[in-house]
């Protein structure tokens, strides 16, 4: 090939949406990027999801969601990545995923008849131009006053040991709520689809166009 096509290929490449890789291996993600009707595949990246001393939860889900991203650039060079992180805080206090069911019936446990702040971050970025997009959504949870009945019942229907503050909200967990309140009830799940719309609207790909 002479330089005068491999420049236009190129141009071709830089000009054209490039596919998308969602850097994460969640179910509940790959569900809600499933409803933008976009073609895209996923990857789990590998990295240290502990706090660091002193960082804020709005400061750990931003750098969460880029260090996802970042560590899966060099596998994919010319590729939209999609990578998002959540952080549960409730009375000053973070909370992840609980990982076993007395974990979840503690955090369950601080969070009735409290008001939880969940903050999904999300970072798209473009391996091949550079481009990062970052933003973090800001969502309120009000807790009813729970019984322990209530709570362990709960937990071992829906089981939510892989979600940050023990609850499905797409399952059995709204009954856990009085009421709650945010700007993109996705993000609530683990990925703020409003957010991402804007993002991917910016690299060239239109979710309402095909």
């Amino acid at each position: 090939m002479g330089l005068p096509q491999f420049k236009t290929l190129l141009l071709l490449m830089t000009l054209s949406p490039p596919p998308i890789i969602l850097a994460s291996s969640s179910r509940y993600r790959r569900q809600l990027l499933d409803q933008l009707g976009l073609k895209y595949d996923w990857a789990a990246p590998d990295i240290d999801e502990s706090p660091l001393p002193t960082e804020t939860p709005d400061a750990l889900a931003i750098r969460l969601a880029k260090e996802k991203a970042v560590a899966l650039q060099e596998q994919f060079p010319r590729h939209l990545l999609i990578a998002s992180d959540q952080v549960a805080v409730n009375s000053g206090r973070m909370m992840g995923k609980s990982g076993s069911r007395e974990r979840a019936i503690e955090q369950l446990t601080s969070c009735s008849g409290n008001s939880v702040e969940f903050l999904t971050s999300l970072c798209v970025l473009n391996t091949l131009s550079g481009r990062e997009h970052i933003s973090l959504s800001r969502y309120r949870v009000q807790f009813r006053a729970l019984t322990a009945n209530q709570i362990e019942n709960y937990i071992d229907r829906d089981q939510p040991f892989d979600c940050a503050g023990s609850f499905k909200v797409e399952g059995l967990g709204a009954a856990l709520f009085l009421s709650h309140e945010g700007e993109d009830p996705s993000s609530l799940i683990g990925l703020p689809l409003i957010s991402l719309c804007t993002a991917l609207l910016d690299e060239g790909i239109d979710p309402l166009v095909r």
